[in-house]
């Protein structure tokens, strides 16, 4: 690992442009764009990019834009990663940059990570006569919306045209104190995929019974045993979460029983093996349960993102680089969590290492999550999250 004597320079720079990515961040913040719409989003990337002379192209799987910054010397292609896209939340509060686009906000910080990735190539770009090597800046759309602006990307020819040999991506985890990171080795997010069943009986009057079939207590039965899928066939080192979260019937009266009842659930694990099994045992019981009981059920599982896995020995090595950045004490280490990203396809297709940013201001008690009406994050974070993207990248 060498390079320190650039460790001053990087630091001193994140400092110069950190009120650049604050005003970055609060234009972004108020007018915030859903997935597959980040027209305007894009557009402004590009001009903060075409200002600062930092060449990159448009258009690439969607409103993606892909900046390319060369160093001095032969080395590796770096890939850094933010997303652009924005949440259908009606955002709370009263601040000066609050969301002008009614029923729609950055509730997920992915305005910060925009910032944060301008912000580094910002610093990469002034002191490019100190680094070696190339970064490749993916300014990536439509995360929050399967199938997502990743695998876009990379349909549209991003590891053949950029040639990125390894990835880095972060993410605002917001009980975490602003100036710290964490990361986490291996088996980092799950893969997530939406379930949708529809029960189907014959409806009637609900005080004749017998002349119907209630697809209800079907629907019910069906909804506990697929809890035993999780407790009696997964290998119970592998995480896995099913969840039920909305169950409807047409129209409904408290004397009429429906005809048919749909369910919406999602499903989480880690391996991407045991994601197949699963998807065929689910299948099979709850068309048995349903016939067992006179009815019938369709199955249909749309397949989500695949389980995010960030190489053990570039997260150990990253990890490393960041203490020696921000120090021992500001870097830490956390657990797998069951949410998904598509920063997973990137993964797949090299060795990647996804990061946490914390973003909780000094002395903060309570703590807003993310996809809440009122999130919001310290902005000092854009300073860490900036410097420490672009010292990967320098350090190596």
């Amino acid at each position: 690992m060498s390079n320190e004597k650039l460790l001053p320079q990087i630091q001193s720079l994140a400092d110069k442009y950190y009120p650049k990515m604050v005003q970055f961040r609060r234009h972004l913040h108020m007018n915030p764009e859903l997935s597959y719409m980040e027209k305007e989003t894009s557009a402004f990337v590009s001009s903060v990019l075409k200002e600062a002379g930092i060449p990159h192209d448009i258009n690439v799987g969607g409103y993606g834009i892909v900046a390319q910054l060369e160093g001095t010397g032969e080395g590796p292609a770096i890939m850094l990663r933010a997303d652009m896209d924005a949440l259908p939340i009606q955002e709370e509060g009263e601040k000066p940059y609050k969301s002008t686009v009614p029923g729609v906000m950055h509730a997920c910080g992915h305005d910060a990570h925009t910032s944060c990735l301008l912000g580094a190539l910002l610093i990469l770009n002034e002191c490019k006569k100190d680094w070696s090597g190339k970064v490749v800046g993916v300014f990536q759309p439509a995360e929050e919306q399967s199938p997502g602006g990743a695998k876009a990307m990379l349909e549209d020819g991003l590891m053949e045209k950029y040639k990125p040999s390894v990835a880095f991506g972060q993410h605002v985890h917001p009980p975490l104190p602003s100036g710290k990171v964490a990361f986490i080795p291996g088996d980092a997010m799950a893969s997530a995929d939406e379930i949708h069943l529809t029960v189907k009986g014959q409806g009637g009057h609900a005080a004749i019974v017998r002349d119907c079939i209630d697809p209800i207590p079907i629907a019910a039965q069906i909804i506990q045993a697929l809890q035993t899928l999780v407790s009696r066939k997964a290998d119970p080192f592998i995480p896995t979460v099913i969840s039920i979260g909305k169950i409807t019937t047409p129209g409904g009266a408290s004397n009429v029983i429906p005809s048919t009842v749909q369910l919406t659930g999602t499903m989480r694990t880690f391996n991407e093996e045991w994601r197949g099994e699963i998807h065929e045992s689910l299948t099979k019981m709850c068309k048995l349960i349903a016939e067992s009981n006179g009815g019938s059920c369709m199955v249909n599982i749309k397949k989500g993102y695949p389980s995010l896995y960030n190489n053990p020995e570039l997260t150990k090595s990253a990890r490393q680089k960041a203490e020696i950045l921000l120090g021992k004490d500001q870097v830490v280490e956390m657990d797998p969590r069951m949410t998904a990203e598509d920063f997973s396809y990137f993964a797949l297709a090299m060795p990647a290492c996804f990061f946490r940013l914390g973003t909780a201001a000094p002395g903060q008690k309570k703590i807003t999550p993310i996809h809440t009406p009122g999130f919001d994050i310290d902005e000092n974070a854009l300073r860490t999250g900036s410097m420490l993207m672009a010292w990967l990248v320098a350090s190596k």
